[in-house]
This record gives C-alpha cells, sequence and structure tokens, in this order.
C-alpha cells in the first residue's frame, strides 16, 4: 500500500514538470474560471429581469390606480354627486318633493324575504357537501395554518 502510494506521487511530480500537462491544467482551471463567471453573470441577468418585471408591474398598478382616482376626482365634480350629498349629509330634498316617514313595523309587514344567500351560508353550504376525508384535511388546514 505505501509502494502504490509512493508511485502516485512520483508520477504526479513527473507529471508537473511536464509543460503540456501543466498546460492542460491551466487550461482546465481558466475554463472552470469562466464557467463559474458566467454563470454567475446569467444568474444575475434573471435576478435583475426579475425585478424589472415586478417593477413594470407595479407601475402598471399604479397606473390603473391614478385612471380610478382621476374618475373618482370626475366623478366628484359632477351635478349629480353634488345632489346626492347635498340630500344626504344635509337633508336637502328637489322642489316639490315630501319626506315621508313610515313607521318601521308598517315597512317591514311589506317586505319579502330575500332569496339571495349571504356568503357564509353559501360556504357552509360548501361545507355540507364534502366529503368527511376532505372536511377532516380542512379542519387540520385550519388548525395549523390558523385560516
Amino acid at each position: 500500500m505505501l509502494n502504490k502510494i509512493k508511485n502516485f506521487v512520483i508520477n504526479f511530480a513527473k507529471r508537473l514538470t511536464d509543460v503540456r500537462y501543466l498546460g492542460q491544467v491551466i487550461f482546465v482551471i481558466v475554463l472552470l474560471l469562466v464557467s463559474w463567471s458566467t454563470t454567475k453573470a446569467i444568474q444575475a441577468n434573471y435576478e435583475l429581469q426579475k425585478n424589472v418585471a415586478e417593477k413594470q408591474k407595479q407601475n402598471e398598478l399604479q397606473k390603473l390606480r391614478n385612471e380610478n382616482l382621476k374618475l373618482k376626482n370626475e366623478y366628484l365634480q359632477t351635478d349629480e354627486y353634488l345632489e346626492l350629498t347635498a340630500r344626504k349629509q344635509l337633508g336637502l330634498a328637489a322642489p316639490g318633493e315630501k319626506l315621508v316617514i313610515i313607521p318601521k313595523e308598517t315597512a317591514l309587514k311589506y317586505t319579502v324575504e330575500s332569496s339571495f344567500k349571504n356568503e357564509e351560508e353559501i360556504i357552509q353550504q360548501t361545507e355540507d357537501n364534502k366529503p368527511g376525508y376532505k372536511k377532516n384535511l380542512d379542519a387540520w388546514g385550519r388548525f395549523f395554518f390558523r385560516r
């Protein structure tokens, strides 16, 4: 065993003195360094491209918000908004309109029960239609993820 190690070291020393072998080793090292540098550059470009795409999305979102605010400002300057605000906040009415106060009991007597379900009823109905294993998985999900 010791003899094999000694022979390996002697052969390796002889190879290092050979110019061709030394040139190949240097070429491989340079090739690895260039590959590493290229990989880092590609990764940096990918990260930058991802940031640019995110900033573009944020820019588009802000443009939409600005457009919504512009439309809201236009609406706030209309006569319709002024009339609705005057009715609501100041209790004003248009000429010829009369205020009629109806007792709550009378108003409720002529109402019809709504057939629309609220969100909680819809969620409850979908929960009831799920199979048992799905209910169990959902319950564990709510427990662990506090949903």
